[in-house]
């Protein structure tokens, strides 16, 4: 068995400090929801979907001028409990009283009757660049959804935290799925707001030509700038995805789900252990460590994987 371990960036030499980074629903909260004024929208967010530290739902819901008529949750829920590939159920936001929609379980898009009264759908979630990650495939179903019934769709930027760099095979079309669902590479090195742009505009979906699409964009982030750079709070993007580091090695780790070994699902650290009850760790890290991967060093490791409520 073997860990993975991403060593830290290189610190930042430039003594001028950094602007803070400011994630798309930041800008769009602090110029009072402008944009959405006079407009009943709907919300696909879950958990990630904060300004500081108020939930973006709670923003809309009190914002003037603006209706908040639905809320669409992704894999995980809307506030991020269900395990990995749990089907979640449609209910009623305890907090707003707004209606809340699954769009991973009977649904992957929202459904007319979902739609119906709304002006616009608003997407907030945070992403982890990386193909296989199933937001996007959710971002992408839901502005068919808005193309087909004639609502505005907005996305709310937010950093890419594994860089601007793009790696990695393309996808076949003939794997083409919910967890593969765009012709990128594995870490597509996009924003989500430049992704559903590519989305429209080079066709990667079909029926988004008459699509309103706004994307409100990060601010003061740059294509170099790793998550531990943004001075932006970690959520936990997906029960399995508890820190940066976790993100930085699961666009290559994620793999391991599709063979006879362990991605570390069943322990505290997914995806940074990898692992067989066959394998000779010490030889398995010496000869990964010999391949010189850039950032990565492996080292022998022992665990044994187990059932851990809300996680695996």
């Amino acid at each position: 068995m073997v860990g993975c371990q991403p060593q830290p960036a290189p610190a930042q030499t430039d003594s001028a400090a950094p602007a803070p980074v400011r994630t798309g629903a930041h800008v769009l909260s602090e110029a009072g929801f402008g944009l959405l004024a006079g407009k009943r929208v709907g919300l696909i967010v879950n958990h990630t979907a904060l300004v500081d530290t108020t939930h973006l739902i709670d923003l809309v819901h009190e914002a003037e001028g603006v209706e908040l008529g639905a809320l669409f949750g992704p894999e995980h829920g809307l506030r991020g409990g269900g395990e990995a590939g749990e089907k979640m159920d449609d209910g009623v936001d305890d907090r707003t009283g707004v209606p809340v929609f699954s769009l991973y379980g009977a649904n992957r898009k929202p459904n007319p009757e979902h739609l119906a009264g709304l002006d616009a759908l608003v997407f907030d979630i945070q992403d982890i660049g990386a193909r296989f990650y199933t937001y996007i495939s959710t971002m992408g179903l839901a502005m068919q959804s808005a193309a087909e019934n004639g609502l505005e769709f907005y996305v709310l930027d937010r950093p890419n935290p594994i860089g601007g760099a793009a790696s990695g095979f393309m996808l076949e079309p003939e794997h083409e799925s919910f967890v593969g669902q765009y012709p990128i590479p594995i870490a597509h090195g996009l924003t989500v707001g430049e992704l559903a742009d590519m989305i429209k505009g080079e066709a990667l979906l079909p029926g988004l030509d008459e699509l309103e699409l706004t994307v409100v964009p990060v601010e003061n982030w740059n294509r170099d700038v790793l998550w531990p750079a943004t001075g932006l709070t970690w959520t936990e993007t997906s029960p399995n995805i508890p820190d940066f580091e976790t993100a930085l090695v699961y666009a290559g780790t994620c793999f391991f789900e599709g063979v006879t070994a362990s991605e570390g699902r069943g322990t505290e650290t997914p995806f940074t252990l990898l692992g067989a009850p066959w394998a000779d760790g010490q030889a398995l890290a010496d000869t990964l460590n010999a391949a010189g991967l850039a950032g990565l060093t492996f080292e022998p490791a022992t665990f044994t994987t187990r059932d851990i409520p809300g996680m695996a």
